[in-house]
């Protein structure tokens, strides 16, 4: 395979870590002159820490979106018609972005929570990423990630918890967990 082959990259299982696996292999490419666009579909209002990284490596360099509003689907609840429609306005944001020939890499972070809660469609999304533009590479994070893009993906990791400190009652810590 030659080196500009655009890779499918999908971490998810239920263990921490699936975004912060994007976020260094995002500063990887940042390092490597890559422009990279990282869309995120659930975060909303909370104040983490790689925004305000991605902000000291520059905006031409390493592009941040927070586009959902927050935790969604909690529970048994119904889906709330407005993060369907978030959903679908970040995916299509996600979509452009790999398809406008800007960017080097497209995280698509959360994507997998939003396919699973069936608020987008993973035969649609499977079909987009399966016609992208070769040289592009595409990380799709979150858990319960559906068998379409698993199979497509030219690389899974699985996170796998062994022990966490939400178990002890230590809540997330800034710099490690935002």
């Amino acid at each position: 395979m030659p080196e500009g082959k655009g890779l499918l990259i999908v971490y998810t299982g239920p263990g921490k870590g699936k975004t912060t696996c994007a976020l260094g292999t995002a500063f990887r490419a940042v390092g490597q002159g890559l422009r990279v666009l990282m869309v995120q579909f659930i975060k909303g209002s909370w104040h983490y820490g790689e925004l305000d990284a991605a902000k000291m490596l520059g905006d031409d360099k390493f592009e941040i979106r927070p586009m959902g509003r927050g935790f969604v689907k909690v529970g048994g609840a119904e889906t709330d018609p407005e993060d369907v429609r978030l959903a679908e306005e970040c995916w299509e944001a996600g979509r452009a972005a790999i398809y406008s020939g800007a960017y080097n890499l497209v995280i698509l972070d959360e994507i997998n929570y939003t396919i699973s809660y069936k608020m987008l469609d993973a035969e649609k999304v499977a079909q987009t990423l399966k016609g992208r533009p070769e040289q592009v590479h595409v990380i799709c994070t979150g858990r319960n990630a559906h068998p379409l893009l698993v199979e497509q993906a030219d690389l899974v990791t699985e996170m796998k918890e062994v022990k966490h400190p939400y178990t002890k009652g230590i809540l997330a810590q800034r710099g490690i967990d935002y």
